[in-house]
């Protein structure tokens, strides 16, 4: 399935919602907020060079989505795998990524190419890719970096062409400190590294991504399309989105479902309200809005020594 900008380059989407994978957990990205923008510099920058490439962000952020618009703008002429690497049967993982012939062991009645002969010049995508088994991760890259690959009970390698996609939550290097990730592999993964932020972290992506949702929703529903108020936007743009993009997905449908009326207000978004922003939160909000990088970081490092002396005073 391709993915479509339709006639907005911010926006990612799936053309079709009602049938994106069940794998999606973001329906949208967008790249409106000036970290986003960055991304997607990037992101168009290494879609067409033949390296490798790992995904890093919070679940729900869109990492899916990101994958196969790089596997679009690669334009290799194969599949777009994609592939959760928890899902792996703990007796068969070898065979079911990497393939088998037939009768390689029991209930094999026939051969298969496996994920990654699936995927053969095209994309591999490994979702959460931390969760692999530890051995299969020193086969795969084996693999990759001699493009042969040896299917359970074959007497010869196989040839493969295929481009790694990688997403995980967590830190790699941490999981190679701890000895649960390969060292090699997280090399290998290097030279592509991409940040997708979390949704609290790109604040300028929220009011685009939930009119996106209020404009879904209120197609498949048959509803008037609402406005949502100065009020509302304030709440979403300050909430800090544990479940990040699906979370606003949700929120978006169930104040459409509550608001009954022209325009959705704080009270229909069911999140909490936070309290009015004071005079340095502000300052340090425009700061950001505005990209001053520098001057919001000495900002706020001049606020922690202050918050640090603070409590020294009153201990």
């Amino acid at each position: 399935m391709s993915l479509s900008t339709a006639a907005d380059p911010s926006l990612l989407i799936f053309p079709d919602a009602d049938k994106s994978p069940l794998s999606i957990r973001a329906k949208a990205l967008v790249f409106v907020d000036p970290r986003t923008r960055q991304l997607r510099e990037e992101v168009e920058r290494l879609a067409g060079l033949p390296v490798p490439i790992l995904i890093e962000g919070e679940t729900g952020t869109g990492k899916e989505l990101l994958a196969r618009h790089i596997h679009r703008s690669s334009e290799r002429p194969g599949l777009f795998v994609a592939l959760s690497c928890s899902s792996l049967s703990p007796n068969h993982g070898e065979a079911e990524l990497f393939g088998y012939t037939a009768g390689a062991h029991q209930g094999a009645p026939s051969s298969r190419a496996g994920w990654l002969g699936s995927a053969n010049g095209g994309t591999l995508y490994l979702d959460e890719i931390a969760d692999l088994p530890l051995a299969l991760q020193g086969q795969l890259l084996g693999v990759l970096e001699t493009g042969e690959a040896w299917r359970a009970g074959a007497s010869a390698p196989t040839p493969v062409d295929v481009r790694l996609v990688a997403a995980t939550s967590i830190d790699l290097w941490r999981a190679v400190e701890s000895g649960k990730f390969d060292e090699r592999l997280a090399h290998y993964l290097s030279d592509g590294h991409l940040q997708l932020p979390p949704l609290r972290e790109r604040v300028g992506d929220v009011l685009p991504l939930a009119e996106y949702f209020l404009g879904i929703y209120t197609q498949r529903l048959r509803l008037p399309l609402p406005t949502i108020s100065l009020a509302a936007q304030k709440v979403l743009e300050r909430h800090d989105w544990p479940g990040n993009t699906r979370e606003l997905e949700n929120v978006v449908h169930f104040a459409l479902l509550v608001c009954g009326a022209e325009q959705i207000e704080a009270r229909h978004l069911n999140l909490p309200v936070a309290p009015p922003l004071t005079r340095i939160e502000h300052a340090l909000q425009q700061l950001a809005d505005e990209g001053d990088a520098q001057q919001l970081a000495s900002l706020r490092e001049l606020l922690r020594r202050a918050e640090q002396r603070i409590a020294v005073c009153g201990a």
